[in-house]
């Protein structure tokens, strides 16, 4: 297929594809779908090799947020039974991601519900992010926190945070519509100022709210121009008690295709699968690994995810192998201008080839739509909604109970 080299060629070169070409992915058959994986698998190998980076979520503080947005659980107004409880303490911060750490992960995203820290709050997270570090000396760390007032990115740099997670999630034309009580312009604010802080920026997208191909674009598009070094692509997890609820727009192919036009669009940067993976592609799981270089382990924020050894498995039996904690994920021409720019950090930000990553809502919280559950059930008529796959998080963080990682 013609249009599938041309893309290939550009991403290998790291030249942007057109508007016309980005839509066109989304719009192959389901016959031309594994021609897709392919030819997107290409420009992932080609920058990535076959190495799969690891990241854990740690939930510190948990529901009761005072923004409105329509897919997340812990909203103002949420009806879905997750668990709340306000700030962990650093000792159970630090505990809750060994976990994660002794199940591989290299980088901890520290996420917290609200529209935005304050000061007071950055103190805390930076006495986490110490608490962490003392532990797990080479560890990565991630804060989600919402928007950032001046100076706090800053702060959060010199309390020894990596990088700093805040997702557009969807197009600028129809931000208003999923979300009220902050803009998307604030969003990008807050991108900004982790960039021009010296952090990592992480900034990605929810696909399944009911957007357009167009709308996709327009957000990807706009991810790469601010030019994250990863980007996390979130699949909506419809929560029962939000008003995305019956929004159940997705299908495994839908899904590929959609992480291939992102590779495509993104092809340097670290391309995330983060929330509703187990949910949407299901036991195409696998495929995405070729598309993208970046999961979650275990849980997410507020519901299950996939069994951190299942995931362990599944990489390997793909064909793929655990990033090392020492080994560097972004290509070499963004982590020499990452650490320019951060001292050391791990973030670059050339206007070639960027686009972003990680979780993330928009209250503080990251990896988006969060995650389902796996309980045996009949098997499903196509497109079917997979309520069975969504189960509230009862373990880990904010619990006495062991983690899943």
């Amino acid at each position: 297929m013609d249009l599938l080299n041309t893309l290939v060629d550009k991403g290998l070169r790291r030249e942007l594809p057109t508007r016309e070409e980005a839509l066109a992915v989304l719009a192959t058959s389901d016959d031309d779908l594994l021609d897709v994986v392919a030819a997107a698998g290409k420009v992932r190998r080609h920058w990535f090799g076959r190495r799969v980076k690891l990241n854990y979520l740690v939930n510190l503080k948990s529901g009761l947020c005072p923004e409105d947005c329509s897919y997340c659980s812990q909203r103002l107004g949420s009806e879905a039974g997750i668990l709340k409880y306000t700030w962990l303490k650093p000792d159970e911060a630090s505990k809750a991601a060994a976990a994660g750490l002794a199940g591989g992960a290299k980088r901890v995203c520290l996420v917290a519900s609200g529209r935005g820290p304050t000061d007071r709050d950055v103190d805390r997270v930076a006495g986490t992010i110490k608490a962490i570090k003392d532990r797990h000396e080479n560890v990565e760390v991630c804060a989600c926190l919402g928007l950032l007032s001046d100076g706090q990115a800053e702060r959060l740099r010199e309390a020894g945070a990596d990088a700093y997670n805040h997702n557009l999630n969807t197009s600028e034309a129809t931000y208003g519509d999923i979300t009220t009580t902050h803009t998307y312009a604030d969003r990008v604010d807050t991108v900004q100022k982790a960039h021009a802080a010296g952090l990592s920026a992480c900034s990605g997208l929810i696909a399944g709210m009911g957007e357009s191909d167009e709308d996709l674009i327009d957000v990807v598009f706009s991810l790469r121009e601010l030019d994250p070094d990863s980007v996390p692509v979130n699949f909506l997890i419809p929560f029962e008690g939000t008003p995305l609820a019956k929004e159940w727009n997705l299908t495994p192919q839908r899904c590929l295709r959609i992480l291939a036009m992102v590779r495509f669009v993104c092809p340097d940067v670290e391309v995330r699968i983060a929330g509703g993976r187990e949910v949407h592609l299901r036991t195409m799981q696998p495929l995405a690994l070729n598309l993208a270089n970046s999961i979650f382990l275990g849980d997410y924020l507020t519901s299950e995810g996939q069994a951190g050894k299942a995931d362990l498995d599944m990489i390997a039996d793909a064909g793929f192998e655990v990033e090392g904690a020492g080994e560097v994920t972004l290509p070499q021409h963004r982590a020499d201008v990452a650490a320019a720019a951060a001292g050391g950090g791990c973030g670059s930000h050339e206007s070639a080839g960027g686009c972003g990553s990680h979780e993330g809502t928009g209250c503080g919280t990251g990896c988006g739509s969060v995650c389902g559950s796996h309980e045996a059930a009949a098997a499903p008529e196509a497109n079917e909604p997979r309520t069975d796959l969504v189960a509230v998080r009862r373990r880990g963080a904010g619990t006495d109970l062991a983690p899943n990682a």
